[in-house]
């Protein structure tokens, strides 16, 4: 049974956030299908601004869009030459000599589901001012956004749509986030998008069988009635982290306290925040020098005894990690232990969109608008942009 047949979710407001939870496979097959089709235009713009000008790349955003940047830039710094960046609009709004060079040829990559928010503007304006050699790539989901038409109007610009069901209805960003996080992968993977294609074709497959069978694992967390859920991972895995983080405290409407940290950071403080009414999760990497740092804080956490509920979510079969947690969650279907991390993370991601969601219901709160007072807004509001003199 699919995890949208849920009674709860039926009862509550919550159909655009569940319903944009489901989607998302049927949605990377289309951002598959558009990449495709600008393949040539990707090529060129890639080959002629970025690569042959070893330009900066910062990819940037803010909130969720700023966290695609952060799973994404390790595996793109591995894999090019350039100088590789995530940093958030809103940084680079508020203190824009901090980050921007005019000295340096730039590459801004932004991520926008609306392309409304005022940081988007600000940052694509800032940019503008202070890089005599800038080039931009907008990836967004609203193709009437104000982003999107600025940069069409500007040569120096490539923009990408996503498919238009991508523009989330609900508050909090889900297949946008997806959507926009594989499209930029698969920009960086231009010339291999045939082999790619079959590795994105199972991920799909395994994203169905999470949503139609999986979501019951998530809900034996929820029965916990834990008070607060922390979220583990290491490089691009700690910025999957990050987001699901930030999609529990938006769901739930702060009534869950969360927090987000890289697998070695947690020891050094905010391990303080552990007690019998916490939740652990931990993204287990499919490198295995990395998962050894991982495993040997299972081991610590394990030791350390109490009621906490420890989980590891992993690619594959992992009998160590079966060992070590309360709960173990494995990704369904077969090869995924030879995925990169940049692309486990489409699967990975779903688990903590489902959590988010049901126990946002479980808390008596509607996921579609967790804020109805307005003090949260799904387009950021209350931002005055001012004139930047340097």
């Amino acid at each position: 049974m699919n995890f949208l047949k849920n009674k709860e979710i039926d009862k509550t407001d919550s159909r655009f956030t569940a319903k944009e939870i489901d989607q998302q496979p049927k949605l990377w097959l289309e951002t598959l299908q558009i990449i495709h089709k600008q393949k040539e235009e990707i090529h060129n713009f890639l080959n002629e601004k970025v690569y042959t000008e070893n330009a900066r790349i910062i990819f940037t955003g803010a909130g969720s869009s700023a966290y695609i940047g952060d799973t994404l830039a390790p595996f793109i710094r591995r894999n090019i030459h350039n100088q590789v960046e995530s940093i958030p609009t809103t940084d680079l709004v508020a203190n824009p000599l901090n980050y921007f060079k005019k000295e340096t040829t730039t590459v801004l990559i932004s991520f926008a589901r609306s392309g409304n928010s005022p940081e988007s503007i600000g940052a694509y304006d800032l940019a503008r001012q202070l890089i005599p050699k800038l080039y931009h790539i907008v990836i967004t989901c609203n193709r009437d956004g104000n982003l999107a038409k600025k940069a069409k109007a500007d040569e120096n610009s490539l923009v990408i749509y996503m498919p238009e069901d991508s523009n989330d209805k609900g508050f909090a960003m889900t297949s946008s986030f997806s959507c926009m996080y594989m499209s930029a992968l698969l920009l960086f993977n231009i010339e291999h998008l045939d082999e790619i294609k079959k590795k994105i074709d199972g991920l799909v497959e395994n994203a169905r069988r999470i949503l139609d069978t999986q979501y019951k694992e998530i809900q034996k967390i929820i029965d916990l009635n834990k008070k607060k859920v922390v979220y583990l991972g290491s490089s691009t895995l700690m910025g999957l982290a990050k987001e699901a983080c930030l999609k529990h405290l938006e769901l739930t409407a702060g009534s869950v306290t969360t927090l987000w940290e890289s697998v070695l950071g947690f020891r050094h403080g905010p391990k303080s925040i552990v007690d019998n009414e916490t939740v652990i999760i931990i993204y287990i990497s499919n490198d295995p020098y990395t998962r050894k740092y991982e495993l040997d804080l299972l081991r610590e956490l394990q030791n350390d005894g109490g009621d906490k509920h420890v989980v590891a979510v992993v690619s594959s079969e992992l009998k160590e990690a079966e060992e070590l947690c309360n709960q173990v969650i494995t990704v369904p279907g077969e090869h995924n232990y030879y995925l990169d991390d940049s692309l486990i993370v489409l699967n990975y991601l779903i688990y903590g969109q489902i959590f988010a969601l049901l126990n946002s219901i479980k808390h008596g709160i509607s996921p579609d608008n967790p804020s109805p007072s307005g003090v949260v807004n799904r387009v950021v509001q209350g931002v005055q942009l001012y004139s930047f003199n340097n």
